[in-house]
Order: C-alpha cells, then sequence, then structure tokens
C-alpha cells in the first residue's frame, strides 16, 4: 500500500510553493478546513492524517514503529518525498510542531519553513522551564487517560480549546477524541506529553514561525518564548486568539499570520 492511501493523503490546490498540514493529537485532517479554501487559492495543500488517526489505513500504525515521535517523523518525511519534488512549508499544530521540528533536522534539505502553532518541546516542568504540567500531572492525567479515555476526552477538550462563549468548538474537539482509537489514543498522549526535545532545537537550520496563544493551558506563554530563544532564524507571534486551537478558534488571524510570514 502506497503512503498516500496509509495517510489518506489528500493534495488540493495547483500552483505556488507546497504547504504540508499536519495536525495534533486527537485530531484529523480536516481541522484545517477554515485555512485550506483560502490558502488553496496561492498554494498547492497537502493534507494527511497521522498513523492511527482520521481515515489513515489500520496498517499505517506499528506500536514499536510510534512509541516515539521518530516514527511520525519517518511518516512525515515518507509523505513529503512522494508528494513534492521541491523544499516545503510544514504547518504543524501542538505534536505536529516537534514532528516537523525532528524531521527537519533529520532532512534539512526537504523543508523551506516551518510553521508551529501552539508548539511544545517538553510539557512538563523542569527547574527553570515551565512546560505547563508537572510531573505528577501529567502521570495523574495518563492514568486517567488509561482507565477512562472518553471520560478524559469529554473534561478535557473545553479545557484545552477554551472560548467558553462557542460551545460548539469544544463539541468538535470532544467528538473527535472520542472517535479516535481509544488504545492508539492511550498510546499516543504517553508519546506525546513524556516528549522531551528540548536538546535536539539547537540543530534545527530551517527558519520558522512561532503561532503562540494566549491563555493555552498545553503550551503556555513561557514555552513559545523559550522556543524563540533556541530556534535559530524563528520568529514569534503572539496571536489573540484563546485556546490551544487558532485554525478553529481564529482561522481569519491565524491566515493573516501565515500569510505574512510566508510574503
Amino acid at each position: 500500500m502506497s503512503i498516500v492511501q496509509r495517510h489518506n493523503v489528500n493534495i488540493v490546490g495547483g500552483a505556488g510553493k507546497t504547504l504540508v498540514l499536519a495536525h495534533g493529537f486527537g485530531c484529523d485532517q480536516s481541522v484545517w478546513r477554515f485555512l485550506t479554501p483560502e490558502l488553496r487559492q496561492d498554494y498547492r495543500i497537502v493534507l494527511f492524517d497521522h498513523a492511527g488517526a482520521g481515515n489513515s489505513d489500520p496498517s499505517a500504525y506499528n506500536r514499536q514503529k510510534h512509541s516515539s515521535l521518530n516514527g511520525y517523523v519517518d511518516d512525515v518525511l515518507e509523505i513529503v518525498g512522494e508528494t513534492s519534488d521541491s523544499p516545503v512549508v510544514f504547518v504543524g499544530h501542538s505534536v505536529s510542531s516537534m514532528i516537523g521540528v525532528l524531521a527537519a533536522i533529520k532532512k534539512p534539505s526537504a523543508f523551506e519553513k516551518l510553521i508551529l502553532a501552539g508548539p511544545s518541546p517538553c510539557y512538563i516542568n523542569d527547574g527553570d522551564y515551565l512546560g505547563g504540567f508537572s510531573r505528577s500531572d501529567v502521570d495523574g492525567m495518563l492514568q486517567t487517560i488509561d482507565s477512562n479515555y472518553l471520560g478524559w476526552a469529554r473534561y478535557m477538550a473545553p479545557v484545552v480549546m477554551k472560548n467558553e462563549d462557542r460551545p460548539e468548538l469544544a463539541a468538535e474537539l470532544t467528538e473527535s477524541l472520542c472517535r479516535a482509537d481509544p488504545e492508539i489514543a492511550k498510546h499516543f498522549a504517553r508519546v506525546t506529553f513524556l516528549s522531551d526535545n528540548r536538546a535536539d532545537l539547537a540543530s534545527l537550520t530551517v527558519p520558522s514561525l512561532i503561532l503562540q496563544c494566549s491563555d493555552d493551558v498545553i503550551a503556555p506563554g513561557f514555552v513559545g518564548e523559550y522556543l524563540h530563544r533556541h530556534l535559530a532564524g524563528s520568529t514569534l507571534v503572539k496571536l489573540k486568539a484563546v485556546g490551544h486551537c487558532p485554525h478553529l478558534s481564529a482561522p481569519a488571524e491565524t491566515l493573516r499570520n501565515i500569510r505574512q510570514y510566508l510574503a
């Protein structure tokens, strides 16, 4: 089976440089639907579902391969290699931001720029580093996910999404989380929240845009500033968008900053 089939790759638009859009934990490529209609006018857009997510083929997920972010990195590099003959702009949300960073470190010639929405190299506080969670917070969360994934998803979605005046956003995230295969989601959550890629940041040579959301419990403001200090050639933009999903809650602001950066 081809990489296109395994990861439900869809290509829209046809002119201009290629943008590869990578969704975050518990989601699929549908989360980009507010951005793609406009972006496809000027760019060639590659959409895909991570292994175990959305309409990816069940064979795409391998528990051993995907026991670290490096398994997802290899998937991304294969997708990029199959869908573009020239360096791409990689747009990653949440954990996919770091997947993109690691992919660009492994093969910098495949990437022109990175756009990182709500990125975090480490979610756990460590000395002066404030990732947003204590180790006991993460251990407790993972224990809850293991014992009651659906209950955790229903509780966590509104916390992550914020925008309490627009409950349909949290409802969409809840539905997406609950639609995921629980066993794969549990494993991916563990891989995500226990990852620590701070030591890798100095190796990135590809320029990047960091989109830092306001009042983001998953990637708080300190994390965006930390990344900006440690990623050479990075640009930090602090969005007015509240929560962790600006492509859903504030697509116009997100689009504007993507366009300005690429211009």
